[in-house]
């Protein structure tokens, strides 16, 4: 898909290639607001969730620092919610939380039941039908500790967000939209933080360790909070109407 040389370069330079995707993956949640409205980003949350199940399990070394892919397009999800809050209000922030609730747990629901079909026994397909089934089972073949810890951290950490969020607009009369946009992402993501390292991690290693892995983790969180704040301002400045593209198409052409 890339050229080799590109590939080679990012392969070099893996700090470039972590800030790129947090810029691109902002890019596309302004784009998608952008040209569907508020149905965009509720299509952003739902696919961030996804994209987060598929590349959760990826470790790798940012600035030194061993941490998840996934943690990217997690962290999207907290400013998508956010976007949603100020522009529509907090009723719709929720119902894309819930949402995002609903696409994760349909995707381990589904998963689930894909692993228990064996993989073809054809002679002639039956070498990659192994290999594809054997590493679906290594990324979907979930713990229960693992899928309801995590369903439920996902769930009370984006409801504290849009809680948060809204609370300080009320008390800042709808002023500081920087305050409530990073404060409520870097509060409603220590949460987050401690509850899946309890519920989640500490089934795997001590607890210390644990907190020591998610500390590094949510450094990330508080920095991608920080880099989304001139995005949100940007894209509040919008006057994007709520209705359906084909509608917004058909006008253009009228």
């Amino acid at each position: 898909m890339l050229s080799d040389n590109i590939i080679q370069f990012f392969h070099q330079h893996q700090n470039w290639l972590w800030i790129l995707t947090v810029v691109v993956d902002l890019g596309i949640t302004l784009l998608f607001y952008r040209l569907f409205g508020k149905i965009g980003l509720y299509v952003i949350i739902v696919l961030n969730v996804m994209l987060c199940n598929l590349q959760g399990p990826k470790l790798t070394m940012i600035f030194g620092v061993q941490t998840s892919l996934g943690l990217i397009l997690y962290s999207g999800i907290y400013f998508a919610t956010d976007l949603l809050s100020e522009k529509y209000g907090r009723r719709e922030a929720g119902r894309a939380v819930l949402a995002g609730f609903a696409a994760s747990a349909i995707i381990v629901v589904m998963m689930s039941i894909s692993l228990m079909f064996l993989p073809s026994l054809k002679p002639e397909q039956k070498e990659f039908a192994e290999s594809i089934h054997y590493a679906l089972k290594l990324l979907f073949d979930f713990t229960p500790r693992f899928v309801f810890g995590s369903l439920f951290v996902y769930l009370i950490s984006q409801s504290l967000d849009v809680w948060i969020f809204h609370y300080l607009k009320r008390k800042t009369h709808g002023k500081h939209l920087w305050l409530r946009n990073n404060l409520s992402t870097i509060l409603s993501q220590a949460v987050d933080t401690v509850l899946y390292s309890i519920i989640v991690w500490w089934a795997i290693v001590p607890l210390e360790t644990a907190f020591q892995l998610a500390l590094a983790k949510y450094a990330f969180k508080v920095v991608i909070a920080l880099v989304d704040t001139p995005f949100i301002y940007w894209a509040r400045n919008w006057d994007v109407e709520h209705q359906d593209w084909h509608e917004k198409r058909h006008q253009l052409y009228r």
